[in-house]
């Protein structure tokens, strides 16, 4: 395995003050940093990830503003249709890791969550006086019967036809 010493970068994840001893690859200092990224993931020195979800969040400002004439107050588009360009365009950039940062500080998720509130009252097309909790409620509550809805519908089981003019004519010729 061979390593680059330039592009390496040494971080120790602590919740102590105070700087560890340097690394050294090949009599080269390694340097120290607080911050860095693997995988697409943001890890910091303390693990809050505050630095990933920030990142995250600015990552998600252009691709809203792509796709604000898709999913605005003036877009003729159905509200199952507008979630459906949120869960497939903007929610896999915010969710990538999250059973990593899941755990983060509830500040930090709350920066996420402002970001959702804020976005879910531009899909809906929600006033102002709508508080988050009964936006969140009936959002999900749509989702979840649009999806039982679309479910029922493609499992339903419909029985054959009875040809009920055969069965007629039959106890017709019978009876008489």
């Amino acid at each position: 395995m061979k390593v680059t010493e330039t592009k390496s970068s040494h971080i120790t994840f602590t919740l102590q003050k105070g700087q560890c001893p340097p690394v050294c690859i090949n009599q080269t200092v390694i340097s120290h940093v607080e911050t860095v990224k693997y995988l697409g993931l943001h890890f910091d020195r303390r693990l809050t990830w505050k630095e990933h979800i920030v990142m995250k969040r600015k990552q998600l400002d252009p691709k809203t503003r792509e796709i604000k004439w898709l999913i605005g107050k003036n877009s003729p588009l159905s509200l199952e249709n507008k979630l459906l360009i949120y869960k497939t365009i903007l929610k896999p950039v915010w969710t990538y890791g999250i059973e990593l940062w899941g755990c983060a500080n509830k500040s930090n998720i709350a920066i996420m969550q402002r970001y959702q509130s804020k976005l879910l009252r531009t899909i809906t097309i929600t006033p102002w006086y709508v508080t988050n909790h009964t936006l969140i409620f009936t959002s999900r509550t749509f989702a979840r019967s649009s999806t039982i809805v679309s479910t029922n519908i493609a499992h339903h089981y419909l029985p054959t036809p009875i040809p009920l003019w055969n069965k007629c004519s039959d106890q017709r010729t019978t009876e008489y």
